[in-house]
């Protein structure tokens, strides 16, 4: 992008090289503007505007530093998908060639004082904001603009409606899946590889199964058990290839003891587990994370001895110390108490002292069933 100004500091317009192509039947212009220009250039609806007088949605102030840190974290690897814009002013295209489908290159001329307001995209533009402020070095760097003629407010809302109608988050499996800069999820990935029951029974694509599946766990349930091994034994701040292998360790130990994860393929199918057993669902493994944490912060020289004392649990559904657990009215829970109280079981069965909140929760539970009772 560049501008021809009168005066060093009072541009008249800005120029931008750009594609000029067709989408049904109105102009669109594709082209690229630098970081340090963004917030200047790209605005969007102010916050107390009322909904019907917008064209976009509230900012989330929340994603705003979350995406400026994954800006600021990774400036060799980042990648920013295209803001999409309407030009409030009349625009000037100079081409300077045609393309083989038809498209022309060339210059797109802006009025300096032109409001561009952005129909998606607002919170990769906050963030480009927010990053530039502790990474300057990114001010050079550039953004894709998809950039359409303003045609009132009705038109900019139905951009907006019609860029976010189907859109669809990939699961969290397949995030976990393809996040190579992700420590925890790397050894998610190693364990389900690698470790038996895992190998071969775990599905990469999915966070959830169906009733049917031929597959025993997911990814994301697996990285969320990791995830909480690690926290508990704090082996985040200092992780690499002795708590990897530990990691696997712990999931090996685990796969040896549950002797349900192994008779799949021996006249049970998968999805006899998922209806007979709790080990096989997420808040059960996500329960085995939090015990193995602890196991190891607390025992170091004892976890795995401690950690086989959970061959002794009955995992069945059918056993009635998991409702008002792992179960709520004979269906699996993942609610915060669901999981508090079923790794309480796991604790007090490998030896470990439950805090004062934990009590507290199990207290609660025992007057429910004395009421039911």
């Amino acid at each position: 992008m560049t501008s021809s100004t009168p005066a060093p500091h009072m541009p008249t317009e800005l120029r931008f090289p750009s594609i000029r192509a067709t989408q049904a039947g109105r102009s669109y212009f594709v082209t690229a503007c630098q970081l340090r220009m963004v917030p200047q250039l790209l605005t969007f609806d102010p916050p107390d505007l009322p909904p019907e007088l917008r064209a976009q949605r509230v900012l989330n102030k929340a994603r705003v530093p979350q995406i400026a840190r994954y800006l600021s974290e990774n400036p060799k690897s980042y990648v920013l998908s295209a803001i999409t814009a309407s030009i409030d002013a009349d625009v000037q295209f100079d081409a300077q060639g045609v393309l083989q489908d038809g498209a022309r290159v060339g210059e797109l001329v802006v009025p300096a004082d032109a409001r561009i307001l952005v129909n998606d995209g607002q919170h990769r533009r906050a963030a480009i904001a927010k990053a530039l402020e502790t990474t300057p070095g990114l001010a050079n760097e550039s953004v894709p603009l998809v950039l359409f003629l303003d045609a009132g407010l009705v038109r900019s809302q139905q951009i907006f409606a019609d860029l976010n109608r189907h859109g669809i988050r990939p699961s969290t499996s397949l995030n976990v899946l393809y996040d190579h800069r992700d420590k925890v999820a790397e050894i998610a990935r190693r364990v389900a590889s690698s470790v038996c029951p895992f190998n071969g029974l775990t599905d990469l694509d999915k966070s959830s199964l169906s009733n049917r599946a031929s597959c025993m766990f997911t990814l994301s349930a697996i990285y969320q058990a990791t995830n909480a091994l690690l926290r508990s034994c704090a082996m985040q701040e200092d992780f690499g290839e002795p708590q990897e292998r530990m990691v696997v360790e712990f999931w090996e130990i685990v796969g040896e003891l549950i002797c349900g994860w192994g008779i799949v393929g021996d006249g049970k199918t998968a999805a006899d587990l998922r209806r007979d057993y709790i080990h096989v669902h997420a808040v059960a493994l996500h329960a085995l994370g939090l015990v193995g944490g602890e196991l190891i912060a607390q025992r170091p020289e004892s976890w795995q001895s401690d950690l086989r004392k959970l061959h002794a649990v009955d995992w069945a559904r059918s056993n009635p110390l998991w409702e008002g657990r792992a179960l709520q009215n004979g269906r699996i829970s993942k609610s915060r108490p669901s999981l508090v109280l079923t790794t309480n079981v796991l604790r007090r069965q490998s030896g470990l002292l439950l805090s004062s909140t934990e009590l507290a929760l199990e207290a609660s539970l025992s007057k429910e069933e004395n009421v039911a009772a």
